[in-house]
């Protein structure tokens, strides 16, 4: 395996459709980095054995939502001749070498994990943690270095996530020799995108919170989400100064709006600068500030709605796009996991130094 490769490893837990927040997050850059040229091997996973450590009780619910995630992935322009799209489960070296790792973290470092701490105030699980929910910094750890993954473009709530991946990196190569490559984060360009917050005006934005727009959202559904949006609760009357901060509606437009959209849409301003200069000094009424990012939203979820209709119609086809991409990462898998074990010393039947000089030890032994 080539250590000068650049290689991206991404995905997303098939627990429902994929929302906006996805698509700025991450989804959008990863179809420019497919595009880009720039890199030898691209992964992403639908990580539902991941999915599994929360929903273990309704295996159902995550078996229906693969293809949900992979019909969103192809809609979105992920592109199977240029990337690998594959099942988590259907990669069992991605089990083994999280069993490994789990030798290198202890259970007060996963106690530590920012990101952890946030999942499980959110979930609030009855009955204790279940196990695999809370080393699942450790799966993603295996999940990204099994593929000796350089880039993983994710959201700014994944940071902790890699700082932990590059943690066990370190202890693994400084215990058993340099092996894994140590992956950099790819974070959105544009702030706005870092994370979203729901239409609520939550912090995030969540399926389990109901607070989302997904990329398969009709127009008509879309409208009305865009129209029930959090916006400034003190801007009561048009001619009353508004505040763009907490403001769902503006953050939505930093994310996604260009100045082509004025031309095309709300041609009174030229840019984003001028509308909320004129928001903020009183005069301009949020039914115009969401119909205008309804029109934004729409006009890129209209061709990826249209994408989604057409691979609806070819189901056996995404299956055997799902078939190939596990193919091909169960491949680098198996050479990467061989030369983990080889690193451990526990490539047993490969060692010839060893069967030979432990035939000679017990030979000597013999003859005595």
């Amino acid at each position: 395996m080539n250590n000068k490769e650049k290689v991206i490893l991404t995905g997303d837990r098939p627990t429902g459709k994929l929302h906006i927040g996805h698509y700025v997050g991450s989804l959008r850059r990863r179809v420019e980095l497919q595009n880009s040229g720039e890199y030898d091997k691209i992964f992403i996973m639908i990580a539902d054995a991941q999915a599994l450590t929360d929903n273990a009780d309704n295996p159902e619910k995550i078996r229906q939502n693969v293809i949900e995630v992979a019909l969103d992935y192809l809609s979105a322009g992920i592109d199977p001749e240029k990337t690998n799209i594959f099942i988590q489960s259907a990669v069992p070296e991605l089990t083994e070498l999280t069993f490994y790792y789990m030798n290198l973290v202890s259970v007060q470092r996963l106690q530590r994990n920012p990101t952890v701490k946030t999942e499980l105030e959110m979930r609030k699980f009855e009955g204790g943690t279940p196990t695999g929910f809370f080393c699942y910094p450790i799966s993603q750890a295996a999940d990204i270095t099994l593929f000796k993954a350089t880039t993983v473009p994710v959201g700014e709530d994944q940071k902790p996530m890699l700082e932990q991946t590059n943690e066990i990196v370190r202890r693994f190569n400084h215990i058993y020799g340099d092996t894994l490559v140590e992956p950099r984060i790819l974070l959105p360009d544009n702030a706005a995108c870092l994370r979203l917050p729901g239409t609520d005006g939550k912090a995030k934005m969540s399926k389990s919170l109901g607070n989302c727009i997904y990329l398969s959202d009709t127009a008509k559904e879309l409208k009305k989400k865009v129209n029930s949006m959090y916006t400034d609760p003190e801007h009561i009357h048009i001619e009353q100064p508004g505040h763009l901060e907490g403001n769902t509606v503006f953050t939505y437009l930093d994310a996604f709006c260009t100045d082509g959209d004025f031309a095309q849409f709300l041609p009174e301003y030229q840019n984003l600068e001028e509308m909320k200069e004129h928001y903020t000094r009183g005069g301009l009424g949020d039914g115009t500030c969401k119909k205008f990012l309804y029109n934004v939203l729409n006009s890129r979820l209209e061709p990826i709605r249209e994408r989604r209709h057409q691979w609806e119609q070819r189901i056996p086809e995404v299956y055997e796009i799902l078939k190939r991409g596990t193919q091909a990462a169960r491949e680098r898998g198996i050479q990467t996991l061989n030369e983990v074990r080889h690193a451990m010393r526990i490539d047993y039947f490969d060692d010839k130094e060893l069967i030979e000089q432990q035939t000679r030890m017990y030979s000597a032994k013999g003859g005595k």
